[in-house]
C-alpha cells in the first residue's frame, strides 16, 4: 500500500500546480473550476471516447494523455508524465470504478487531492464500507432485510446490473412471493444477474423527500473549518423518470422493467429549520472517518438520503448512500443558495462546489502546506 509520506513528498517537491482529470463523470465540472481559479489541467482520456473533451471542450484542458484502457493510466510512463506536470489528481466515481481500489490505492503513485483510502468505503459490500461508517457514526440509515423471505413492508431491492457497472437496477417489493417474481423477470430479461445478486442489498423504503446532501470537508480546518455544506439536490433517473411522468393508470400499461439510472440532477433546497439534521450526519460522519480511515474526509463527499418520519411523528434524515468524492452534480453551482453563504464566508467568489476544491488546494501551495491536503 502507498505510504502517505511517500506522496507528501511528492507534492513537497512541486514548483506549481496542474490539476488532474478522469476523462469521465465530472471532468468538465473539475476543468471549468481549475481554470477559473487560473491552475493547469492535464486530463486523462480512454480511446474513443476522448472525442467528447478534446474536440469541444479542449479549451478547459491543457495536457491530454490518451490511454486505450482508463486502466492504463497506471502505467509508469503515464504515472511519471503526470508527476513531470506536477500534477494533483482530483478522484471521482469512475476513476474508482474503471482504475480500481487496488491500483489506486497500491500503485497510482500521484498525489491526489483528498483521501484516497476512503474510497473504498463507497463499495456497499466492503465489511468497512458506507453501512459500517454509519451505523458506527449514529447515523440513521433505512432498515435492511437479510432475506427475501424477511420482506414484511414496502422495500427497495438493489442490485447492480448486469451490464453496467456504475449503475444499479432498483426494484420494489412488498412481500416474498412479489420479490421473487420481479427477481425472475429481471434475471429473464438480462438487467441483473445471478453474480450481481450475490451482493444485493434488501431495505425499507422510506417515504420522505429525498435529498442529496453536497458537503465539503476541509484538510486546512484553523483557515476554512471543519466543512462546509454546498447546497441540495436529487437524481432525473432513466427509465424511472419516464413512468412517472405517465399517470398511474397507463403505468400498469407497460411491462418493462424499471431502470433507477442516473442521468442527471435537478437542484432543490430544505427548509432551514430542517437543516440541523443534515449538518449533525455530515458532523458525525466526518468525525467517524477521521477515526476509521485517516486523516480524515477530505474535499468533497455526499449524503444521499430522505427526510422522512419516525414511528414517534419526528422528522428525521435517513441516509441511503454516501458519496466520498465528487458527486458528479453540477447543477448545484447554479441552483444552490449556498454559493452566495459560501461567498461571503470565504471572502471570494464561489460559484460551484467545485471552487472550494481549487481553493484550499491554492490555499495550500500558497502556506507551502500542500502535503495536508493529500494523499
Amino acid at each position: 500500500m502507498i505510504r502517505r509520506e511517500e506522496i507528501q513528498k511528492i507534492a513537497g517537491e512541486y514548483e506549481d500546480i496542474t490539476i488532474g482529470i478522469f476523462g469521465s463523470h465530472s471532468a468538465k465540472e473539475v476543468g471549468m473550476a481549475a481554470k477559473v481559479a487560473g491552475l493547469k489541467t492535464v486530463i486523462i482520456v480512454q480511446e474513443g471516447r476522448d472525442w467528447f473533451y478534446t474536440k469541444y471542450h479542449k479549451h478547459l484542458y491543457d495536457e491530454v494523455i490518451k490511454v486505450p484502457k482508463f486502466r492504463d493510466m497506471l502505467n509508469e510512463e503515464v504515472q511519471e508524465k503526470l508527476r513531470e506536470l506536477n500534477t494533483i489528481f482530483i478522484p471521482n466515481r469512475s476513476f474508482s470504478v474503471y482504475v480500481g481500489y487496488d491500483g489506486i490505492e497500491n500503485d497510482f503513485m500521484v498525489p491526489l487531492y483528498g483521501n484516497r483510502f476512503i474510497l473504498r468505503a463507497e463499495d456497499r459490500a466492503d465489511e468497512r464500507g458506507q453501512y459500517y461508517l454509519m451505523k458506527k457514526a449514529g447515523i440513521r440509515v433505512p432498515k435492511e432485510f437479510k432475506s427475501p423471505e424477511e420482506i414484511d413492508r414496502l422495500c427497495i431491492v438493489k442490485v447492480q446490473q448486469a451490464q453496467n457497472v456504475l449503475e444499479r437496477a432498483f426494484f420494489y417489493a412488498s412481500s416474498p412471493e412479489d420479490y421473487y417474481k420481479q427477481e425472475k423477470e429481471l434475471l429473464e430479461k438480462g438487467v441483473i444477474s445471478e453474480e450481481t445478486l450475490k451482493n444485493r442489498r434488501i431495505e425499507e423504503y422510506v417515504l420522505g423527500a429525498r435529498f442529496n446532501a453536497n458537503f465539503h470537508g476541509y484538510a486546512l480546518e484553523d483557515i476554512f473549518g471543519d466543512f462546509d455544506l454546498v447546497g441540495f439536490s436529487d437524481r432525473r433517473q432513466v427509465n424511472l423518470q419516464g413512468f412517472l411522468n405517465l399517470p398511474a393508470k397507463d403505468q400498469l400499461k407497460i411491462n418493462v422493467p424499471v431502470k433507477n439510472e442516473e442521468i442527471g440532477h435537478f437542484g432543490v433546497t430544505m427548509r432551514e429549520s430542517k437543516q440541523p439534521l443534515v449538518y449533525d450526519a455530515a458532523y458525525r460522519f466526518r468525525r467517524i472517518v477521521e477515526e476509521e480511515y485517516p486523516p480524515k474526509m477530505i474535499g468533497p463527499f455526499a449524503l444521499q438520503g430522505a427526510i422522512g418520519y419516525n414511528p414517534d411523528g419526528k422528522l428525521e434524515f435517513v441516509v441511503f448512500d454516501v458519496s466520498p468524492r465528487v458527486p458528479g452534480d453540477p447543477v448545484m453551482g447554479p441552483t444552490s443558495p449556498e454559493m452566495r453563504n459560501l461567498t461571503l464566508k470565504h471572502g471570494r467568489k464561489i460559484e460551484d462546489p467545485m471552487d472550494l476544491v481549487m481553493m484550499e488546494i491554492t490555499t495550500a501551495k500558497k502556506e507551502e502546506r500542500l502535503e495536508e491536503v493529500v494523499t
